[in-house]
């Protein structure tokens, strides 16, 4: 793997894109990193992903170089569609995925983080869909998921003027789930995959669905999936030691007290 660096332990992979100096994105980082995801998703160990990015980028989207290339509308949609192939699989991954963003995040670098599950960024980082300075538009899906994470007037007006939020804005916008000071950015989001790797596989694997698929589907239905997927649950061998060991230390605690 020339352009991702991965590493296993406690039962997260952290994935860190390396691809100096600003860890752009090429055809072959989108192959590589597909077969990275696709390693992730079948080592059974793993239980959440962390995405991160080497030296003082996370990720400055699609390689300049390459989109000098795309000189046809038929390479062009190709390019995207391979982007977005990949960023959906992101989103679809069973284990979650947790956006680490230590450094500068624009363009298909916010796409990527966008598609992951929990998104947390450094302090001072800068984040943000520049392609209309390039005469573009979002290609790996940021048209569709920054409206449904920020609402259309967020997303339109950072689309529109190219200019990039800094994390603390990107917070109050709701883009990231928290902003961190950069020397603990690793520490956070790995207590964050940590808490997520103990809690009981099934249950896990609820949440992400109902939560992705509830997006695409009217809430009527949402909540019926809602309903059905609490049911399969319910008979859970996870479900029924959990609510016991809880029931356990809740008499313990009363026993102590004398309640």
């Amino acid at each position: 793997m020339h352009h991702q660096l991965l590493t296993i332990s406690h039962q997260i992979a952290r994935i860190t894109l390396h691809n100096p100096p600003a860890n752009t994105i090429r055809g072959s980082v989108l192959k590589e990193l597909e077969q990275v995801l696709s390693e992730i998703e079948q080592d059974d160990y793993v239980r959440a992903v962390i995405v991160t990015g080497s030296g003082r980028f996370f990720c400055a989207g699609a390689d300049i170089h390459e989109l000098t290339r795309l000189n046809t509308t038929h390479a062009g949609t190709e390019f995207a569609l391979q982007g977005q192939a990949l960023f959906n699989h992101i989103e679809r991954c069973d284990k979650p995925v947790v956006a680490a963003i230590n450094g500068i995040c624009v363009g298909g670098g916010l796409e990527l983080a966008l598609a992951c599950h929990i998104r947390i960024a450094a302090s001072g980082v800068s984040l943000g869909l520049p392609e209309i300075k390039l005469g573009l538009i979002p290609g790996f899906g940021g048209t569709q998921r920054l409206s449904r994470v920020v609402g259309a007037s967020k997303a339109a007006e950072m689309i529109l003027t190219g200019e990039s939020v800094t994390a603390e804005e990107a917070h109050k916008i709701g883009l990231v789930s928290r902003v961190v000071p950069s020397h603990e950015l690793m520490t956070q989001a790995e207590a964050i995959a940590g808490m997520i790797a103990a809690r009981g596989v099934p249950a896990v694997q609820a949440v992400l669905h109902a939560i992705r698929g509830g997006l695409d589907i009217p809430l009527s239905e949402g909540l019926v999936r809602e309903a059905e997927l609490f049911g399969r649950l319910c008979v859970t061998s996870e479900k029924r030691k959990a609510v016991a060991a809880f029931i356990e230390k809740r008499q313990a605690r009363m026993a102590e007290t004398g309640a």
